[in-house]
């Protein structure tokens, strides 16, 4: 009888190992799809790239996979890394409002950095975070979805220091930056979260472990940007 049960935990461990290898690689084969079939028109000039995305529209658990530019073509870089994105899942393109707890759909650059450290491993632009930094929220005001310090008439903003690590590196999505359109969503921040798959309000959140490689691979004079959307819409197209 123990021999009977060595031998079915062998082949449980075996059909788990299989099981988790053949979800990566059908992940990785989407990402693929869906890469190859954004690039043909959409990513000129860009030698890197974040593509998130996932399975069900109204799914905050997601996949996250990175690609840079090479002479055989877009290779990827690290194995796929879990996301969380907004609670709400994807907003489909252009239907992204405040409020709405969805992550945008579409092709992003990635800006600065804000992080809570003196020093950080990357190529990227980053700025030490204070009390003083707001990102603010409030549709109403002049400054929607603008970074500012110090004194606001905004009624409502972020801070960009929290009591949690969330934003401990917090990297700017420019998603409605240039030009900003009131009412259309604000504060879409690469950030952290304890797990790599728990909800955001909209953004896009890794484990710190996760985030620190991939802050190590960014380089600005790739011109990295991100890829956001649900994997169907994206595999039917969509533009910057």
């Amino acid at each position: 009888m123990e021999q009977l049960n060595k031998i079915i935990i062998f082949f449980l461990v075996l059909f788990l190992l299989f099981s988790c290898k053949s979800t990566v690689e059908k992940q990785q084969e989407t990402g693929q799809e869906i890469l190859d079939r954004i690039a043909t028109t959409n990513l000129s000039g860009i030698k890197q790239v974040l593509l998130v995305y996932n399975i069900r529209a109204n799914d905050h658990q997601a996949f996250l996979l990175a690609y840079e530019k090479t002479e055989q073509g877009w290779q990827a870089v690290f194995d796929v890394i879990p996301a969380g994105i907004g609670e709400n899942g994807f907003a489909p393109i252009n239907q992204k409002i405040e409020g709405d707890s969805k992550s945008p759909t579409g092709i992003f650059a990635l800006g600065k950095l804000f992080t809570y450290l003196d020093s950080v491993d990357t190529k990227m632009p980053f700025q030490k975070t204070t009390i003083e930094d707001k990102w603010i929220d409030d549709p109403e005001s002049e400054n929607y979805n603008r970074y500012v310090q110090g004194e606001t008439d905004a009624q409502s903003y972020e801070n960009l220091l929290l009591k949690s690590d969330a934003y401990k590196y917090c990297m700017v999505i420019e998603y409605n930056t240039n030009p900003v359109v009131k009412g259309k969503g604000s504060a879409i921040f690469f950030h952290l979260n304890k797990t790599g798959n728990e909800s955001t309000a909209g953004c896009v959140a890794v484990s710190e472990e996760n985030m620190q490689r991939v802050l190590k691979w960014l380089d600005p004079k790739s011109n990295p940007h991100i890829i956001m959307g649900n994997k169907d819409e994206l595999l039917s197209g969509i533009s910057r």
